[in-house]
């Protein structure tokens, strides 16, 4: 799992075995918090199993979800590059297990090793390009377009019917959406004429290709990935 990540996909066996020897292991049980907004910024993370969800507390005090990750993602790259605080509360969506990756190793490293800022510039700008796409897809996209682009993305065949189970609570994907659990629950009723099917968690998608279409004329959707 850790080799399949975007952060050390592309860092060479012996490099990673190496800084793999410094790291350890952390467990983060279902609800439990890793860390808070405002705590120093002394690890990064890779999502090992489980799920996590990035977090920010606004000024009215409402939690807005910046990030869902799943298995095989990472974070914290980029305050371990610039230092300083961590931006978000991250808690863990479902039990979890990270790799914590202590930000003194990772500098020591650097200092050695330039396949590893390779890699860490990489997987920031991963993060910086789905930032983007959601801005977009937030400015340019209705409820039921995000719900479509958020299912398009989590299923497994890119043509033709489907089945797969949503990732995480409905309430959880509403805050992802940027909407209120009503206006997911409309939406959901929305993608019927669209060939969507929702029993509880279980999702049927009729036909992947109509659910695009809805979203766009384009193939090239501004889908992120297969990412929860």
């Amino acid at each position: 799992m850790t080799k399949r990540s975007v952060l050390f996909a592309n860092v060479p066996d012996d490099m990673l075995q190496g800084l793999l020897k410094k790291c350890h292991k952390t467990s983060c049980p279902r609800g439990n918090t890793l860390f808070v907004q405002g705590d120093p910024a002394n690890y990064m993370y890779v999502v090992l199993k489980g799920c996590v969800k990035l977090t920010r507390i606004t000024p009215g005090g409402d939690e807005v979800v910046v990030a869902v990750y799943p298995e095989g993602n990472s974070f914290g790259e980029a305050i371990a590059l610039k230092g300083g605080k961590y931006p978000v509360t991250v808690e863990a969506v479902q039990d979890s297990v990270l790799l914590q990756v202590e930000t003194r190793i990772v500098f020591e490293t650097l200092r050695t090793e330039p396949e590893l800022a390779v890699a860490m510039l990489s997987s920031t700008f991963s993060h910086l390009h789905e930032l983007v796409m959601e801005i977009e897809n937030l400015k340019a996209l209705t409820g039921a377009q995000r719900l479509a682009t958020f299912l398009i993305s989590l299923a497994p065949v890119d043509e033709g019917p489907c089945s797969f189970v949503l990732p995480y609570d409905k309430i959880l994907i509403a805050k992802r959406l940027g909407m209120k659990p009503e206006s997911l629950s409309r939406s959901f009723a929305n993608l019927r004429a669209h060939g969507v099917e929702v029993q509880r968690e279980a999702v049927r998608v009729n036909e992947i290709m109509q659910l695009k279409t809805f979203v766009s004329d384009d193939e090239d959707l501004p889908v992120r990935g297969r990412r929860a």
